[in-house]
């Protein structure tokens, strides 16, 4: 992971993707897959949002779930959440290519 200058971030709005493999806002930055397991949540996931000045806080563009199981290791669970990551990135850089995103405030629009 890098943290990208604000000056960057100026000059592309709304344009730069992240992944990140828990449902924000809930476990930003590193280590997300290991926070979810400590806090003892049952479900966690990955979203794709838009990148802002601040890590991992740009509008949301889509989510999906995943279950925690009750014996998950970080590895496990995180090679669940990279399933969906692995369908779920594909899909949003479709989106944005063929213009069918637009932001509204925090609100990500799909066309």
């Amino acid at each position: 992971m890098r943290v990208l200058s604000p000056s960057f971030i100026e000059r592309f709005p709304n344009q730069i993707l992240n992944i990140h493999p828990s449902l924000l806002p809930s476990f930003p930055g590193t280590d997300a897959v290991a926070k979810a397991l400590e806090h003892g949540v049952k479900v966690t996931g990955v979203t794709v949002h838009f990148v802002d000045e601040k890590v991992d806080h740009g509008p949301v563009i889509a989510q999906r779930s995943v279950p925690v199981e009750s014996d998950d290791t970080v590895e496990d669970l995180h090679a669940r959440i990279q399933v969906d990551e692995h369908d779920l990135y594909p899909a949003v850089v479709r989106a944005l290519v063929r213009g069918e995103l637009s932001v509204d405030g925090r609100k990500v629009v799909w066309r």
